[in-house]
């Protein structure tokens, strides 16, 4: 169980931050980029669960960001969950994708790329989507650098398939589609 009782702490004051294994790195580290991408994705989400009538599942990958933020603080390769060790695990990503296929079959197939707008809740899951593949682009160049979950990589992707599905259903086949060379 998480307990703050104190919101500063000043260890961070000479720019560095502690990891879950308890060591210390730059606050701009690519480990902290992505952490703090998916905390940033978090928020945009929770602004966008305002917007919608059932956020249920919004709220569940809420909770699901933060077990991945803890995720990228605890460096090194072994990505079993544990007590003391939290994981995203292949079961988190089969879930968004059950979600993805439920949304979809209410859909019409694309038949254009779609502008990222619509009705409100359209447009601020779409910004949401935005801050998911922004989170992943800085996942990515971490695992480019040291291990980072393959779970957690294919989550954060299925994420920002499930934001675009969801603004489509939002948008309920009104999408506002985009017309290539229109104003040419």
């Amino acid at each position: 169980m998480v307990r703050l009782n104190r919101i500063y702490t000043r260890t961070g004051d000479d720019g560095t931050t502690g990891l879950v294994d308890g060591s210390r790195r730059a606050k701009h580290d690519p480990r902290f980029e992505a952490v703090g991408a998916v905390d940033e994705a978090n928020s945009v989400l929770g602004w966008a669960m305002l917007a919608q009538d059932e956020a249920a599942d919004l709220a569940r990958i809420q909770n699901e960001l933060f077990d991945l933020g803890a995720d990228l603080a605890t460096p090194g390769g072994d990505f079993e969950p544990s007590d003391m060790v939290l994981r995203i695990v292949p079961g988190q990503v089969e879930w968004l994708e059950e979600r993805i296929d439920a949304a979809n079959e209410t859909l019409e197939p694309l038949r254009s790329f779609i502008l990222p707008g619509g009705s409100e809740a359209a447009a601020r899951l779409h910004i949401a989507r935005t801050a998911a593949r922004r989170a992943e682009r800085a996942m990515t160049a971490l695992a480019a650098a040291e291990p980072v979950n393959p779970a957690a990589l294919a989550y954060v992707n299925r994420l920002s398939d499930y934001l675009f599905v969801l603004a489509r259903a939002s948008n309920a086949g009104g999408d506002p589609l985009w017309q290539p060379g229109a104003s040419r």
